[in-house]
């Protein structure tokens, strides 16, 4: 058995979401349907993965409601944050927090997904 675990991202508009993460970097791997516009789309950056799904997804698996508001806060390590921030801000992805450095060493800024959830840009030490 492969070991592995990754996030599911409910989102209410799939393709825009997706696009968002491989703005990031993230590469679709695969999406359901294979044609037209996907209800799944899975993405890979380097060992990392995340899919992001039909905000349905919930309600159809297991009965649950996807919430209002965040749902989860995603934490991206990027090269370097003021060029990402700018190209994602200039994409029109609303910021949050301008870059602030942190005690640690990194600088992290804040912008949001097309869902309206956090995402936070890290670029520091780990370049």
């Amino acid at each position: 058995m492969q070991e592995r675990a990754f996030p599911l991202i409910f989102a209410e508009h799939v393709p825009a979401t997706a696009a968002f993460y491989e703005r990031l970097g993230f590469t679709r791997t695969r999406q359901n349907p294979p044609e037209g516009e996907p209800t799944y789309v899975a993405l890979a950056r380097g060992t990392a993965e995340l899919a992001v799904v039909d905000a349905d997804w919930p309600a159809d698996r297991h009965g649950s409601a996807v919430g209002t508001g965040p749902r989860f806060e995603m934490f991206v390590l990027v090269d370097d944050l003021d060029t990402t921030l700018k190209e994602l801000t200039d994409a029109g992805v609303p910021s949050l927090r301008d870059p602030v450095e942190m005690p640690w060493g990194e600088r992290i800024a804040y912008v949001t997904d097309p869902d309206g959830n956090p995402v936070a840009l890290a670029a520091g030490p780990h370049s």
